[in-house]
């Protein structure tokens, strides 16, 4: 029988816990730094972190903000997160599960909400930003980090494509105009955006994700039929490496 979307990511999340939390990429980088430093000032600040995967913008948040709580639909992602916050001796990070697009608290019960390589498996992304408004307190901030698209048609398929075949929970890579209208559509106001790229090694990629052998040789045939356009903005490397684009985007409740 055919399986419901969240219960498909689930499934395809749940064996991999261990593999995001020691994966150099999920582990690292620019935006985490970046989040790090958006954070320092915010010492009575509750947060909340949708979608926490391996928990590694939970632990940046536990080093500057009063108390997290760390999201997951994945129940075997969050024993993780949370012998890991044991052992880093957070004590103000929590956990809870359940999935973006309904969310188990208050109305304005949080002064941040991050969410970092998580909203491209939302079955939803309109219906969990506005539980994000919701549970928001006034003037309260939304920090997100994700994959993007480059909004071209030719370069956008090829990395939904890739992507779907890689983790077939994939739903979408955002292009920033997508951002900045479901952002707005919800009731969130933009405050910065900024775009790097983030290279991915092919053999690790696949590896973490326990892609099948059949869907890398279907990936790899894509790669070595890519246009000249196509593999040079995605600096594709012989053995399958390439980068793609990222977005830090930031907004603001402001009714």
């Amino acid at each position: 029988m055919a399986m419901g979307h969240h219960e498909h990511v689930n499934n395809q999340f749940g064996a991999q816990a261990d593999a995001y939390l020691n994966s150099a990429v999920h582990a690292g980088g620019r935006d985490l730094i970046r989040l790090g430093e958006r954070l320092a000032e915010e010492k009575a600040a509750s947060v909340l972190d949708l979608g926490c995967g391996g928990g590694h913008a939970s632990y940046v948040a536990a080093q500057h903000v009063s108390s997290v709580v760390a999201y997951d639909l994945s129940y075997e992602m969050l024993e993780v997160v949370r012998a890991e916050a044991k052992k880093r001796g957070y004590t103000h990070l929590t956990t809870t599960q359940g999935y973006a697009e309904k969310l188990p608290f208050t109305d304005e019960q949080f002064d941040i909400v991050i969410s970092r390589y998580s909203a491209h498996h939302w079955h939803d992304v309109g219906s969990a930003l506005r539980e994000v408004k919701r549970v928001l307190k006034p003037r309260g901030r939304v920090i997100f980090m994700d994959v993007s698209s480059p909004g071209h048609p030719l370069l956008d398929i090829w990395l939904q494509t890739v992507e779907a075949l890689r983790d077939t929970s994939h739903v979408r890579d955002y292009s920033p105009g997508e951002w900045l209208s479901m952002l707005t559509d919800a009731g969130l106001a933009i405050s910065a955006v900024s775009q790097d790229r983030l290279a991915l090694a092919f053999p690790e990629w696949i590896e973490r994700m326990r892609t099948p052998a059949v869907m890398v040789e279907a990936i790899r045939a894509l790669q070595q039929a890519a246009s000249e356009e196509v593999q040079r903005y995605y600096s594709l490397q012989p053995d399958g490496s390439f980068s793609a684009d990222t977005i830090f985007i930031e907004a603001v409740k402001t009714a």
